[in-house]
Protein backbone atom coordinates (compact mmCIF):
# COMPACT_ATOMS: atom_id res chain seq x y z
CA UNK A 1 0.00 0.00 0.00
CA UNK A 2 3.19 2.43 0.89
CA UNK A 3 3.59 2.37 -3.09
CA UNK A 4 -0.11 3.10 -3.66
CA UNK A 5 -0.01 6.29 -1.29
CA UNK A 6 -3.30 6.19 -0.11
CA UNK A 7 -5.14 9.00 1.12
CA UNK A 8 -8.52 8.80 2.72
CA UNK A 9 -10.75 11.57 2.32
CA UNK A 10 -14.23 10.81 2.16
CA UNK A 11 -17.11 12.32 0.97
CA UNK A 12 -18.78 13.05 4.91
CA UNK A 13 -22.06 10.50 5.15
CA UNK A 14 -25.55 11.99 4.73
CA UNK A 15 -23.98 14.86 2.24
CA UNK A 16 -23.71 14.45 -1.52
CA UNK A 17 -22.51 11.52 -3.07
CA UNK A 18 -22.96 9.51 -0.18
CA UNK A 19 -26.41 11.21 0.96
CA UNK A 20 -28.32 7.51 1.08
CA UNK A 21 -25.54 5.00 1.71
CA UNK A 22 -26.46 1.33 0.00
CA UNK A 23 -24.48 -1.32 1.64
CA UNK A 24 -22.50 -3.40 -0.72
CA UNK A 25 -20.15 -6.78 -1.31
CA UNK A 26 -18.37 -5.93 -3.81
CA UNK A 27 -18.06 -8.68 -6.80
CA UNK A 28 -16.09 -6.34 -9.18
CA UNK A 29 -13.79 -3.23 -9.83
CA UNK A 30 -14.38 -1.18 -12.40
CA UNK A 31 -11.94 0.84 -13.58
CA UNK A 32 -12.88 4.43 -15.45
CA UNK A 33 -10.93 7.11 -16.82
CA UNK A 34 -12.31 10.63 -16.09
CA UNK A 35 -11.55 12.47 -19.03
CA UNK A 36 -11.63 15.67 -17.05
CA UNK A 37 -8.03 17.22 -18.65
CA UNK A 38 -7.78 19.76 -15.85
CA UNK A 39 -7.98 18.33 -12.51
CA UNK A 40 -5.69 15.46 -10.49
CA UNK A 41 -7.28 13.25 -7.52
CA UNK A 42 -6.85 16.38 -5.32
CA UNK A 43 -9.36 18.59 -7.30
CA UNK A 44 -11.98 15.55 -7.65
CA UNK A 45 -11.78 14.79 -4.33
CA UNK A 46 -12.69 18.26 -3.47
CA UNK A 47 -15.32 18.24 -5.97
CA UNK A 48 -17.04 14.78 -4.84
CA UNK A 49 -17.31 16.75 -1.30
CA UNK A 50 -18.26 20.02 -2.93
CA UNK A 51 -21.19 17.66 -4.44
CA UNK A 52 -20.14 19.74 -8.02
CA UNK A 53 -20.65 16.28 -10.04
CA UNK A 54 -23.75 15.85 -10.84
CA UNK A 55 -26.25 13.63 -12.73
CA UNK A 56 -29.69 13.92 -13.35
CA UNK A 57 -31.43 11.92 -10.99
CA UNK A 58 -33.97 10.18 -13.13
CA UNK A 59 -36.11 6.45 -13.09
CA UNK A 60 -33.66 4.20 -14.73
CA UNK A 61 -31.00 6.01 -14.45
CA UNK A 62 -28.47 7.65 -10.92
CA UNK A 63 -30.53 7.25 -7.90
CA UNK A 64 -29.12 10.14 -5.83
CA UNK A 65 -28.27 13.31 -8.25
CA UNK A 66 -24.80 12.93 -7.65
CA UNK A 67 -21.90 11.18 -8.88
CA UNK A 68 -19.55 9.13 -6.37
CA UNK A 69 -16.63 6.27 -7.12
CA UNK A 70 -14.64 4.93 -4.54
CA UNK A 71 -11.02 6.19 -5.62
CA UNK A 72 -9.56 8.61 -7.67
CA UNK A 73 -5.58 7.91 -8.85
CA UNK A 74 -3.03 10.39 -10.13
CA UNK A 75 0.81 9.64 -11.14
CA UNK A 76 1.34 10.99 -7.26
CA UNK A 77 -1.52 9.18 -5.02
CA UNK A 78 -4.92 7.55 -4.93
CA UNK A 79 -7.34 9.38 -2.83
CA UNK A 80 -10.30 6.76 -1.48
CA UNK A 81 -13.68 8.96 -1.36
CA UNK A 82 -16.43 6.26 0.48
CA UNK A 83 -15.91 2.74 1.88
CA UNK A 84 -15.71 -0.18 -0.38
CA UNK A 85 -19.04 -1.80 1.49
CA UNK A 86 -20.64 1.44 0.08
CA UNK A 87 -22.39 1.57 -3.23
CA UNK A 88 -21.27 4.17 -5.47
CA UNK A 89 -23.14 5.86 -8.44
CA UNK A 90 -20.57 5.54 -11.50
CA UNK A 91 -20.58 2.63 -13.96
CA UNK A 92 -24.57 1.81 -14.95
CA UNK A 93 -27.14 3.59 -13.00
CA UNK A 94 -28.66 1.04 -10.90
CA UNK A 95 -26.84 -2.19 -12.67
CA UNK A 96 -24.00 -4.56 -11.34
CA UNK A 97 -21.55 -2.15 -12.00
CA UNK A 98 -22.71 0.12 -9.16
CA UNK A 99 -24.63 -2.32 -7.30
CA UNK A 100 -21.68 -4.81 -6.42
CA UNK A 101 -18.66 -2.71 -8.12
CA UNK A 102 -15.64 -0.61 -6.49
CA UNK A 103 -15.16 2.27 -8.92
CA UNK A 104 -11.69 3.55 -9.35
CA UNK A 105 -11.63 6.99 -11.85
CA UNK A 106 -8.18 7.40 -13.43
CA UNK A 107 -6.59 10.78 -13.93
CA UNK A 108 -5.77 12.49 -17.09
CA UNK A 109 -4.33 15.88 -16.52
CA UNK A 110 -2.91 17.22 -18.94
CA UNK A 111 1.23 17.61 -18.51
CA UNK A 112 0.94 14.41 -15.81
CA UNK A 113 2.44 10.92 -16.16
CA UNK A 114 -0.24 8.63 -17.88
CA UNK A 115 1.90 5.87 -17.00
CA UNK A 116 2.60 6.59 -13.63
CA UNK A 117 -0.99 6.48 -13.03
CA UNK A 118 -1.93 3.39 -14.58
CA UNK A 119 0.85 1.99 -12.37
CA UNK A 120 -0.66 3.20 -9.51
CA UNK A 121 -4.07 2.23 -10.27
CA UNK A 122 -2.56 -1.64 -11.20
CA UNK A 123 -1.35 -1.82 -7.32
CA UNK A 124 -4.17 -0.34 -5.91
CA UNK A 125 -6.43 -2.69 -8.14
CA UNK A 126 -4.06 -5.74 -7.06
CA UNK A 127 -4.42 -4.23 -3.40
CA UNK A 128 -8.34 -4.20 -3.73
CA UNK A 129 -8.63 -7.75 -5.17
CA UNK A 130 -6.10 -9.83 -2.60
CA UNK A 131 -8.15 -7.49 0.72
CA UNK A 132 -11.81 -8.54 -1.09
CA UNK A 133 -11.63 -12.10 -2.80
CA UNK A 134 -12.21 -10.37 -6.31
CA UNK A 135 -10.59 -12.30 -9.42
CA UNK A 136 -9.04 -10.70 -11.98
CA UNK A 137 -11.60 -11.74 -14.42
CA UNK A 138 -14.03 -9.51 -12.72
CA UNK A 139 -11.29 -6.56 -12.76
CA UNK A 140 -13.51 -4.84 -15.65
CA UNK A 141 -13.21 -1.44 -18.05
CA UNK A 142 -16.43 0.60 -17.60
CA UNK A 143 -17.09 -0.58 -20.94
CA UNK A 144 -18.40 -3.44 -19.53
CA UNK A 145 -21.47 -2.20 -18.10
CA UNK A 146 -24.34 -0.86 -20.33
CA UNK A 147 -25.66 2.18 -19.43
CA UNK A 148 -29.66 1.70 -20.41
CA UNK A 149 -30.96 4.67 -22.40
CA UNK A 150 -27.68 6.20 -23.60
CA UNK A 151 -25.93 6.09 -27.30
CA UNK A 152 -24.01 3.97 -27.23
CA UNK A 153 -24.77 2.19 -24.31
CA UNK A 154 -21.12 1.02 -23.66
CA UNK A 155 -19.07 4.00 -22.96
CA UNK A 156 -15.03 3.98 -23.94
CA UNK A 157 -14.33 4.34 -20.75
CA UNK A 158 -11.37 4.03 -19.96
CA UNK A 159 -10.74 5.32 -23.33
CA UNK A 160 -6.94 5.15 -23.30
CA UNK A 161 -7.00 1.48 -22.32
CA UNK A 162 -9.64 0.18 -24.86
CA UNK A 163 -8.71 -0.51 -28.67
CA UNK A 164 -11.52 1.43 -31.02
CA UNK A 165 -13.70 1.32 -27.93
CA UNK A 166 -13.60 -2.06 -26.93
CA UNK A 167 -11.41 -4.06 -24.54
CA UNK A 168 -8.94 -5.63 -26.71
CA UNK A 169 -4.78 -5.96 -26.82
CA UNK A 170 -4.26 -2.80 -23.93
CA UNK A 171 -7.03 -4.38 -21.75
CA UNK A 172 -5.05 -7.30 -21.39
CA UNK A 173 -2.08 -5.86 -20.66
CA UNK A 174 -3.28 -3.93 -18.53
CA UNK A 175 -4.33 -6.76 -17.12
CA UNK A 176 -1.01 -8.58 -16.81
CA UNK A 177 0.27 -5.83 -14.94
CA UNK A 178 -2.24 -6.16 -12.20
CA UNK A 179 -1.79 -9.85 -11.66
CA UNK A 180 2.09 -9.11 -11.34
CA UNK A 181 1.44 -6.97 -8.69
CA UNK A 182 -1.29 -9.09 -7.00
CA UNK A 183 1.13 -12.07 -7.44
CA UNK A 184 3.87 -10.03 -5.13
CA UNK A 185 1.01 -9.56 -2.76
CA UNK A 186 0.87 -13.70 -2.19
Amino acid sequence: MREVRLKVDLVPKGTHGRKVVRPMRPRYITIHSTQNYTSGAERHSLALKRGALRSSKRRGGNRIGYLIWHFTVDEKKAIQHMPTSEQGEHADFGGPGNLYSIGIEMCEERGSNIGATVERTAKLTAVLMKHKGIPLKNVVPHYRWPRRGKTPANKNCPHFLLDNGKPGRKWRAFQRKINYYYKRLE
